[in-house]
């Protein structure tokens, strides 16, 4: 099995057994933060970056669901896994119902240990990628992205900033190669609509058959060749 990448901060008030976990995913690669009680691990949580917290379910007096909840709000990247005993199976799969990423049955069986750690760590991998990859775009197709300084873009670039807010209907014209598109996405990028799909079409390249179709989409057997259902990019 590949190491494994990150911090892991295990909560369980019986020391020898956190101790034990911690000593298993630190041969993996982790580095492991171990505390003996609820109380002690949310102040770990609020003091230090964790990507993945093996907590008790039950504990006294601050629990494992204690300990999901406040993960949510100071670090919700983290990933949550419950240790549970047979009889609270139950309460387990409530708690992954309620945000937790799955959960390990006493006596902890190190493989399974070792994979559901290695599928959490992923998990908050992909997720911190993700965002570094929005800020990038953020930063690409921000106003700031738009390179110019005269007075004509500076003005250009302010009503950008005013529109791009707004629900209004805009028409960007230019020369070849002058940056309408980039200009197109950066206020797509600063609009409410940010999170939902740009969609850029070059109709100048397209016959006038095929861009009907690719506009409004066609339905099976519409057309000789139509042997499936379109969406047109409007619809997309």
């Amino acid at each position: 099995m590949t190491d494994l990448a990150g911090t892991v901060l295990i909560i369980d008030d019986e020391k020898h057994l956190a101790e034990s976990l911690a000593e298993t995913l630190e041969r993996k690669g982790c580095e492991t933060v171990v505390a003996t009680n609820g109380k002690e691990g949310l102040g770990i949580i609020e003091r230090q970056n964790v990507d993945l917290i093996l907590t008790d379910l039950v504990m006294e007096p601050v629990g494992g669901m204690d300990v999901l909840g406040a993960a949510k709000k100071i670090s919700p990247d983290s990933e949550v896994v419950f240790i549970t005993g047979h009889g609270t199976v139950k309460n387990a799969v409530q708690a992954m119902q309620a945000g937790a990423f799955s959960y390990l049955l006493k006596p902890i069986d190190i493989d399974k240990l070792r994979a559901v750690a290695k599928e959490a760590l992923e998990k908050v991998r992909l997720k911190q990628d993700n965002r570094e990859l929005r800020r990038q775009l953020d930063e690409r197709f921000s106003f700031e992205g738009i390179v110019g300084n005269n007075q004509q873009m500076v003005r250009i670039i302010d009503t950008l900033r005013h529109v791009a807010p707004t629900n209004a209907t805009i028409l960007i014209y230019g020369e070849s190669g002058t940056g309408k598109e980039l200009v197109a996405r950066a206020i797509h990028n600063n609009s409410p609509r940010k999170n939902r799909l740009f969609v850029a079409l070059n109709c100048a390249a397209l016959s006038e058959g095929i861009l009907e179709s690719e506009l409004f989409g066609h339905e099976k057997g519409a057309f000789t060749g139509a042997d499936s259902q379109r969406k047109g990019r409007f619809e997309y």
